[in-house]
């Protein structure tokens, strides 16, 4: 990917995020397209909206930021990744949203919660001895 706006530390970042993520750049499926909005003529002539396509997970991506196609090429690639990575920490983090759900249910209570849990049974109780009471002396 030859870009002269990109610099070469963004471009070497793109690179290790994706070979951490195992992405080869053959599994990309790349075409371009002509670019919609404003850009007069440059845009209605030249192709640099870019559509990329993850082939194993079937991912897509159109971008058409900027009037360059280098440019849309990379935050594309971007995009991309970034869609990648919340599809499997996704899976990841609902894993984990399980198991302390189930670690949550099982936490014994402290106790002040315990107390607070009994003093709300006895002023529900009280309540009802109330209505039972005065329910009783009416039948009388």
């Amino acid at each position: 990917m030859e870009t002269s706006i990109i610099s070469q530390k963004k471009r070497k970042a793109l690179v290790e995020r994706m070979n951490q993520l195992g992405i080869k750049e053959e599994d990309l499926r790349e075409t371009f397209i002509r670019s919609s909005g404003p850009g007069g003529q440059k845009v209605n002539k030249a192709a640099s909206c870019v559509y990329l396509v993850h082939a194993p997970t079937g991912l897509s991506v159109k971008c058409q930021q900027s009037r360059f196609q280098s440019l849309n090429r990379f935050l594309a690639r971007r995009i991309l990744l970034d869609k990648i990575e919340k599809l499997r920490k996704g899976r990841i983090s609902a894993e984990r949203e399980r198991i302390e759900k189930i670690r949550r249910q099982k936490r014994r209570r402290s106790k002040k919660a315990k107390e607070k849990v009994l003093r709300l049974k006895r002023i529900q109780s009280e309540k009802k001895m109330i209505r039972s009471k005065s329910s009783i002396s009416t039948e009388d």
